[in-house]
C-alpha cells in the first residue's frame, strides 16, 4: 500500500476539475474468534448512537502516522481493545455515499468516506480493563444465519415481510425480479439456501427497509427484531461480509486452525466448523473428510477432567500447505430444514 494520508481528493480535482470532492478513509476490523463452539466477534461501544445501536467494530480513521492501511488497522485495534492481531486479510472497500454517515448521523458534510474493512482471526483474549470492548456471539447480530439446531424461528417473520415486499410493486417485471432475488438469497420459491450469501441476505433486508440501518444512524433498534441486534454505522454490513468470506474460505483453505488452540479434539474442531458455517455436520463424514485431507495428526495427549471417555488430542499439520493447493473442508451438512 502507499503511504497514508488523512484526506484525498477526487480524480476530477487532480485533473483540474472545478469542484473538488474531499474524501476520508476509515478502517474497520471484523475480529473473529471461536470459543467453546461459539463464533464470536470483538465489539466496542460506540457513543452517541440511537437506542440499541451502540455495538460497533473496532474502527478508526487512517491518519498520516500510519504507513499502510493494515498498520493503521492494527494500531486502532490495539488502542481500542488491547488485542494484537495475527491473521489479517482485507475484505472490501465500502464507499456508497448514501450509506456513509458520521457519528451524529450526518451524511451531508460533503466528505465522501471510504471504509476499508478487514477480517482478522484470533484466539479469544479477554479485553482486560476495557469496559467498552466485549466478545459477542455473531449470531446476536444475524440470528437467521444459524441452522445448527434446524431452521431458525426468526426466518418465519423475516420471510413473511420479504414476501410482502416482493409482491408489493404494481409492475409485474419488478415483482418477478424481487421473487428471483428471494430465491437466490433466502432459498425461497423452491430454491436452496447458500450459507455463503450472508452479505446478499443482509443487503436485501436493507433494501426492503426491514432493518434499522436502512433508516440511517437515527434508526432505533426494534425490541425482539428477528433480523438481530443492529450495529453502529455500517458495521453489521462489514460483519456480514466477514462471515460470508470465512464460510467460503474454510472450504478451500485451512484458516479454521487459526482459531484453534495448539492441541484440540476432533469434536472441538467439528463444533468450531459448525459454529462458523451455521450448519450441523455429520460426525463420521466430518472425521473422514479431515482424515482424507491430512489436516491433523495425533499427539500423545488426551483430554482429562471430563465425565466421558478421554479423547485423543490432535494438532494441525502445517505440512499440508505444501502438499496440495486447496486443503480445506468441503462441508456436507447432515440435515437442514428449509
Amino acid at each position: 500500500m502507499g503511504r497514508a494520508t488523512g484526506q484525498t481528493m477526487s480524480a476530477d480535482s487532480r485533473a483540474g476539475g472545478t469542484v473538488p470532492s474531499p474524501s476520508s478513509v476509515g478502517l474497520a476490523a471484523a475480529i473473529i474468534a471461536a470459543t467453546e463452539g461459539e463464533p464470536r466477534a470483538l465489539t466496542v461501544h460506540v457513543p452517541d448512537q440511537a437506542p440499541g445501536r451502540g455495538d460497533g467494530l473496532p474502527a478508526g480513521p487512517l491518519v498520516s502516522e500510519h504507513a499502510t492501511l493494515e498498520r493503521g488497522l492494527r494500531a486502532w485495534v490495539e488502542r481500542q481493545t488491547h488485542q494484537r492481531l495475527g491473521y489479517v486479510e482485507q475484505l472490501y472497500t465500502f464507499g456508497d455515499r448514501d450509506r456513509q454517515a458520521d457519528a451524529k448521523g450526518d451524511s451531508t458534510s460533503g466528505v465522501h468516506t471510504l471504509s476499508v474493512a478487514y477480517l482478522a482471526l484470533v484466539r479469544e483474549e479477554r479485553p482486560a480493563g476495557l469496559a467498552e470492548a466485549a466478545w459477542r456471539n455473531w449470531y446476536r447480530y444475524l440470528p437467521y444465519e444459524d441452522f445448527r439446531k434446524g431452521r431458525p424461528p426468526e426466518l418465519d417473520a423475516i420471510e413473511a415481510e420479504l414476501l410482502a415486499w416482493a409482491g408489493a410493486p404494481a409492475d409485474a417485471k419488478l415483482r418477478r425480479s424481487r421473487a428471483d432475488r428471494l430465491g437466490l438469497t433466502f432459498g425461497l420459491n423452491g430454491a436452496t439456501w447458500n450459507e455463503e450469501r450472508v452479505l446478499e441476505r443482509y443487503e436485501l433486508l436493507f433494501e426492503a427497509g426491514l432493518i434499522p440501518e436502512a433508516a440511517g444512524n437515527a434508526g432505533p433498534a426494534r425490541p425482539g427484531d428477528p433480523t438481530g441486534v443492529p450495529m453502529a454505522f455500517d458495521h453489521r454490513r462489514v460483519l456480514a461480509t466477514a462471515i460470508g468470506r470465512l464460510r467460503g474460505k474454510i472450504k478451500y483453505r485451512p484458516v479454521v486452525f487459526e482459531l484453534m488452540p495448539p492441541h484440540f479434539t476432533l469434536l472441538q474442531l467439528q463444533r468450531t466448523v459448525e459454529a462458523l458455517s451455521g450448519a450441523q455436520l455429520h460426525k463420521q463424514n466430518f472425521r473422514r473428510l479431515v482424515a482424507q485431507q491430512g489436516l491433523v495428526e495425533e499427539t500423545e495427549g488426551v483430554t482429562s477432567g471430563t465425565a466421558g471417555r478421554p479423547a485423543r488430542l490432535v494438532r494441525f499439520r502445517r505440512e499440508v500447505l505444501l502438499e496440495r493447493p486447496a486443503p480445506g473442508l468441503r462441508l456436507t451438512p447432515s440435515r437442514r430444514a428449509q
